[in-house]
């Protein structure tokens, strides 16, 4: 699955004990330009299995409940 612009993401924490991250792509390309939930932004490159774009019904839920 290609990651498109407007796609909803979510990054595993890489420590124990830190939640996941959502964010929203705001600029697709070899980097990925990503604003989190928090509303800060980063440029972002994807590694396996790093990084999982959610699909509608996970969207919806993650920007409901975080």
């Amino acid at each position: 699955m290609s990651i498109r612009t407007g796609d909803r993401v979510v990054v595993e924490s890489e420590k124990v004990g830190q939640p996941e991250r959502y964010g929203t792509v705001i600029e697709a390309g070899a980097m990925l330009r990503i604003r989190w939930d928090d509303g800060s932004e980063s440029l972002f490159s994807p590694s396996a299995g790093s990084l999982r774009v959610l699909d509608r019904s996970e969207s919806t839920r993650d920007a409901t409940t975080g």
